[in-house]
């Protein structure tokens, strides 16, 4: 099947799109709204740009044309803290998927605790085991329909202690949750760790399960 991208409605392309481009690492968005009121939504279109200084990236559609409270807290306060997703955590975060006001805080209304960020003023959700303080670097308008990209640079990292080893986080222990399309998600599963690739290999190494 072949089908050619400029027939396609906005609803059409997205739909391929987020079924293809998967899976989809979860940005778990906290940010300050008008008197402080603590919003907190999840979003699948991101990664990081960046490594010096960290800077990451997330998508942020409109909704029927006008930003959403994600993108208009940022814009007006200047920073946010993207919080990580881990498998025990993913029904919390589906509920914040919900178009609540902006008058209302999704942490309080679903009981998710809050915990003070070091650098920015916008808080952690606490029970998240990974937390990056973000200041904004800028906001770029994407396409016709103007879905908003967020570039923010990372000030301030925070790590669950027993994820980290080396230097690195150990991913058999993070145990995150992906975004599929629809309302599907998806754990981490097996692992296929690879031997190192070198242009003068003669033979391949098999891949091997980590456990």
């Amino acid at each position: 099947m072949e089908i050619p991208a400029q027939g396609l409605g906005p609803d059409e392309a997205y739909k391929i799109m987020v079924g293809a481009v998967i899976p989809r690492p979860i940005a778990w968005v906290t940010s300050l709204g008008p008197g402080g009121i603590v919003n907190a939504a999840p979003f699948s279109c991101y990664t990081f740009v960046s490594n010096k200084p960290p800077v990451v990236a997330i998508n942020v559609g409109r909704r029927k044309g006008t930003p959403k409270d994600t993108a208009r807290n940022i814009e007006a306060g200047g920073e946010f803290v993207l919080n990580v997703v881990p498998e025990d955590l993913v029904d919390a975060m589906h509920q914040t998927s919900a178009d609540y006001p902006p008058d209302v805080s999704e942490p309080a209304a679903l009981g998710l605790e809050l915990a003070p960020s070091r650098i920015i003023r916008t808080p952690r959700l606490a029970a998240s085991p990974i937390n990056f303080e973000c200041k904004l670097d800028r906001i770029l308008d994407i396409g016709d329909l103007k879905s908003q990209l967020v570039f923010g640079e990372v000030v301030m990292f925070h790590l669950r202690d027993d994820l980290v080893a080396n230097g690195k986080i150990d991913m058999k222990r993070f145990r995150p949750i992906a975004r599929l399309g629809g309302p599907l998600y998806a754990r981490l599963g097996e692992m296929v760790e690879m031997a190192s690739a070198h242009p003068d290999a003669t033979t391949k190494a098999p891949a091997r399960a980590a456990r």
